[in-house]
This record gives C-alpha cells, structure tokens and sequence, in this order.
C-alpha cells in the first residue's frame, strides 16, 4: 500500500474528529491527546469568538458570492456549529448569501458546483425504493422536510434536479433562526425530468436526461412520496417549496388534510406578506374600508397572498366577497376576470372579476387607472414591471383621497435580478412617502439636502420570518396537521413581535438581526392556534399548566429544546 493510500484513513479520522463537538481549535490540550490530533492541528486554542472572526474575515475577502457560499457550505461539513454561529450572529450579512439572492446563481450553477451530497435525491426510476432511500438519510428521525420538485425555481423556471439548492438553503434558515437542530432537519429533490433544455444538453447536469413527465405522473410519483414520508418519519412536518402553480395548489389541497405539511410558496409568502401589510395599513393613513389593492402576478405566491389577506378583511368583519372585491389580479395578459375569452388556470379563477361591464384592461397602467389603487403588490418574477409612470399613477391614486396619505409598494419577486423595482426608485417616484417591502434585501439610504438629511429604511417581506416558526410551533405542538388558522396566527404574531425602536423607524418588519426573537414568538402563537384548532397532540395536562402560566412558561418550553451553537 503506498504512501498516500495509508494517509487517507488517517485523514478522515482527523476530520472527523475535527467536527465533533467541541470542534477545531476549540479543542483542549487532553482531548487533542485523547483523540489523536496533537500536532495534526496547530498548536493554539481558540475561543469561538475568535474563529468566527477568522471565518468573516474569509468571506469578506471572496470576490463573489457565489465563492462566499461555496466557503460558507465548507465550513458547514467541517464544523456545523461554527457555520450556525456565524449565520446567527450574522443574520444580515450572511442570510443573503446562504439564501436569496446567492442561491438562485447556485441553482443555476449547482450541477457544475456539486462536491458532495447535501441531501437526498430521489428520482422517479426509483419511485418504488422511496421508503429505502429515506431510510439511507445517515441522521434519526428528522422533523422538518423541505421538498422540491425543481419545477419552478423562484423566478428562474424550471431547474430539474438543480433546485436542491433550495432546500438545502431553506433548511439551514430553519436551523439559523428557529433553532431547528440541524440534524432534524431533510432535503429532499423529487426528479421528475426536466423541461429545461439547457440543462438537457449540460453534459454535468447531474438529474434526469429527460422531458418532465405528465402530470398525473407527477402526481402518482408524489402520493408514493408522502404516503412513505409518513411511514418512515411519522413525525416530519413537510414543507412544499417552489413547485409549478397549478400542482403547488394542487398538493396542498390533496395533502393538507392527512399529513403534516404545508406550502412557502402559498402559505409562506401570503403570511409574511399579511404580517407587513398590517403595519403598513396602520402606517398608510387609508382606512380599511377604503383600501383597494392591485396584484401583478397570480401564480401559486400571487393567489396565496391575496388569499391570506382577505381573511384579513374577514377576521375585521367584512363578508369574503367584500373582502374579495377589494381585490384586482393582472397576470401577463392583462386583470383577470371571468369572460377575457381565454382558459383560466383554476387558482385564479376565485379572483376573476365580473364587474368589468365586458372591458378588457390589458396592461398594469390601465389597470391602476380603472382601479385607483392604494396598494400595489408585485409576485411576476418581471424585472423593472413596476416603472416611474406605474408607481407615480398609485401615488397619485393615493394623493386624490386626502394629505397624509401613503401609498403601499410591495415589489417581492425574488431573485433581486427579477425584483419589480428597487428601493431607491420607490422612494424617488413617491417622493418618499411609500410603505415599501421586496422580497430580496435593499440598503437604506440617506438624501441630503442643503439644510438636512433624512434616512429612508426598507422592509424586506422575506419569508424567513414566519416558515421557521410555523414549523417549530408545528413539531413542538405535534400537531397532527397545520391548519389556515395556524397560518393566519403567524402573520399576526409577526405583526406583534416588532419592538419600539423598529415602530419608531416606521418599519414593518423586525430587523433581520432579530429574526430568531421574532420565530419563537411565531412559534409561541402557532403552538396555541394549534391547541385552538384542536390539533395539537401534547397532552392537555401540559396545556392547562401552560394556560395556568401564560406565555413565559411556554417560551421557556420552546427555548429548552431548541439549538444554540456553542463553540
């Protein structure tokens, strides 16, 4: 045996001693003996602090983004709880790269990037080895799943197998700002072909050489899936991530009711999106009665947002068709109503306006010219669709209804490159009075003038201020599904958790740096609305304590069992 084929063994003991707790240079003086590393590491001991500080000094020195993500998942396999204690403390430098919009370049790009396994990959040729295969996931018992089938990649179309990067990504969100161990949680990529013909001809693209099957298909391929998900993991809480339209819809409703799971892009989005649209109607100066609201977009995420705020106007005494009517959706051929002549997809049909006295409204101008909208809200995945005359037109629609008066901007298509338009230009064609939200991360800014400054700050709708919650208040509740009300109460909390500085700021979303603050009260809430809904399988001498102690005792609950990386 050579030389170098000896070594190997020797340094796979090294690293694997190397990334068991506690870790790195961290390690004392007997336990380097007592495992073998004396001399394999450099001599100096280190506190965590002092990595961490090595470790951002690394990526700050990263020419791209894509390169801080590829050290960044480096220092994940080697040290896990070095790689969630920067992302933790780190939250608004870091989050961006380990998720939007870093990881759209990285699906992009992660069949030519891939070094090892991240995940579990399970492709429809091996559809009756599905239970086999997630037995094969080397960690016991997770308790959250992120699942995509690659179809529909934020704004990037259909990825195939590459779309593992969001899960993957997602799920260390889930880790960094719910405290989900990292070890409990599951990726998984249902490769179903592709209809990418890029990816087609990559001769690297590591999924199926071939067109995506029918949908119903699909639809058998992913029965099996949920059907074994449920027999191998009886407690995982599945989340349903970037899925095309019609089958994101699809899956939930067939699925909703018989296991535990829900969908981002649906119910994700339309919470985090209502959480914000909550403190900006209280910041707008419109009153309720009078607030009437454009979407571009009416995909799975359109939908599922305009959907979560009109229970919203529900929950305020409004009947669903006056909530609903405060609603206007345009797609790519223009407002969606019931006789435009063409075939509607099913999702949209619930929104499809028959009040337009047979006018078809072709573009967003004409629309926001019919409509006069106070707020306008952007899912088309459509750079730039939000132009100066567009947003100057909802200005002026909000301007006629009195002073003081604020117009609602929500550009939330995600990457930043598919983003309706940027925060500078909102503010500049408002004259800075919007309510602005995206759903990628935005600089504030300062405009000086020759007598004075003034700051503006941004909100960012980003959905990893409600799914980490959603699902740790699932898994902690064991509820034995997730229901509207469990959804709608995480928008609510999320409204609820800002504190008087962030008020103070007019912001309508807590600081990204306190993100995980904000998941354990999503959490909290959502543990309750599933003891409400009668779902939640703790048993009820646990709740009557709890009741009996009000909410301190149930956020020392769920501070108890989540994880904290030490170094």
């Amino acid at each position: 045996m050579s030389s170098t084929s000896r070594a190997i063994p020797r340094l796979r003991a090294i690293a694997a001693n190397c990334s068991s707790p506690p870790q790195g240079l961290s390690f004392t003086p007997e336990q380097r003996v007592a495992k073998n590393l004396t001399g394999l590491i450099p001599h100096v001991m280190e506190d965590g602090s002092r990595q961490c500080e090595r470790a951002l000094k690394m990526i700050r020195t990263r020419q791209t983004n894509i390169d801080k993500y590829l050290y960044l998942s480096t220092i994940k396999s080697q040290n896990v709880d070095l790689f969630y204690r920067l992302l933790v403390d780190n939250a608004k430098e870091l989050m961006p790269l380990v998720y939007t919009p870093t990881i759209g370049d990285v699906c992009l790009q992660y069949s030519t990037l891939y070094t090892r396994p991240e995940a579990l990959y399970i492709s429809i040729k091996q559809r009756k080895s599905i239970k086999t295969i997630l037995r094969n996931w080397p960690y016991p018992n997770p308790e959250i799943c992120v699942v995509t089938d690659g179809s529909r990649i934020l704004g990037l179309g259909d990825l195939g197998v590459n779309g593992v990067g969001i899960p993957i990504g997602k799920l260390a969100l889930y880790t960094a700002a719910a405290g989900i161990h990292p070890a409990k949680t599951l990726p998984i990529v249902l490769d179903c072909g592709t209809a990418n013909e890029a990816n087609l001809k990559d001769p690297l693209y590591l999924g199926l050489r071939s067109k995506r099957v029918s949908v119903a298909e699909q639809q058998d391929f992913m029965d099996e899936f949920m059907q074994a998900a449920a027999e191998v993991y009886p407690d995982m809480v599945v989340q349903f991530e970037d899925f095309e339209s019609e089958k994101a819809f699809n899956y939930l409703d067939r699925y909703r009711n018989n296991y535990k799971c829900f969908n981002d892009d649906i119910q994700g989005t339309g919470a985090v999106v209502l959480g914000g649209y909550i403190g900006a109607v209280n910041l707008s100066g419109v009153p309720i009665e009078e607030q009437r609201l454009v979407f571009m977009g009416a995909g799975s995420a359109g939908v599922g947002v305009a959907k979560q705020l009109v229970e919203y106007y529900t929950k305020r005494g409004l009947s669903e068709q006056a909530a609903k009517d405060k609603f206007w959706l345009v797609d790519t051929k223009g407002l969606v109503t019931k006789d435009r002549g063409d075939k509607l997809a099913e999702h949209k049909k619930y929104f499809a306006r028959s009040d337009n006295n047979g006018h078809q409204f072709r573009t967003l101008e004409e629309v926001i010219e019919y409509v006069k909208p106070t707020a306008l809200v952007g899912l088309t995945a459509t750079h730039g669709v939000f132009t100066e005359s567009v947003v100057r037109a909802l200005k002026a629609s909000v301007d006629a209804g009195g002073l003081g008066r604020r117009p609602i901007l929500f550009p939330l298509s995600n990457p930043l490159t598919k983003a309706e338009c940027t925060f500078e230009q909102a503010v500049a064609w408002t004259d800075g009075t919007v309510i602005f939200a995206s759903g990628s991360p935005f600089s504030a800014f300062t405009v000086k003038t020759t007598d004075h400054s003034v700051t503006y700050y941004p909100n960012q709708g980003n959905n990893v201020y409600v799914f980490p919650g959603i699902g740790l208040g699932a898994i902690l509740s064991k509820a034995s599904r997730v229901t509207d009300n469990m959804i709608y109460t995480s928008a609510a909390a999320l409204a609820g958790s800002l504190n008087a500085e962030e008020i103070h700021k007019g912001l309508i979303y807590p600081r990204i740096e306190r993100v995980r603050e904000a998941s354990l009260i999503v959490a909290r809430e959502v543990m309750k609305a599933a003891r409400r809904d009668g779902v939640s399988q703790l048993p009820d001498e646990q709740w009557l304590e709890w009741e009996e102690w009000g909410d301190p005792a149930l956020d020392k609950y769920i501070k108890a069992r989540i994880y904290d990386p030490q170094l």
